[in-house]
């Protein structure tokens, strides 16, 4: 995983990095997530709850085609993206796919952890309705 990390130039590291510790810490800290793997899939850091299932892949990388973007990804096939707009207009978005997120600024900890607890429970939500 390290290589993965180590390749990206900076400032774009730093900000994955920064990405992948809130993901973990949200999934520590959301009820029901249980462990989560950490792996790639796609050329991309991959998480999963395989543990529990309670949750959709996120997925985190370097927007290949802008040079100060990276993004936080999800699958297309869900309806979270459109649930993250709604909830949080303010932030940029990939088609229903992705959070795209500018490297000269601060991460949007707040509506991201929101994001990621919804992600990782997408699931779990699903059954209970």
């Amino acid at each position: 995983m390290a290589a993965v990390f180590s390749s990206h130039p900076e400032p774009l590291r730093t900000k994955l990095l920064a990405l992948r510790q809130l993901i973990l810490d949200t999934a520590r800290t959301t009820e029901g997530v249980g462990r989560l793997d950490e792996t790639i899939k796609w050329g991309q850091v991959s998480y999963l709850t395989s543990e529990t299932g309670s949750g959709s892949t996120v997925r985190i990388d370097r927007v290949k085609s802008t040079a100060d973007q990276y993004a936080v990804y999800f699958h297309c096939q869900t309806s979270l993206v459109e649930t993250f707009r709604e909830l949080y207009p303010q932030l940029s978005y990939g088609g229903n796919r992705s959070i795209l997120l500018d490297a000269s600024k601060a991460l949007p900890k707040q509506a991201l952890r929101h994001c990621v607890a919804l992600a990782l429970t997408y699931h779990l939500n699903k059954r209970k309705r």
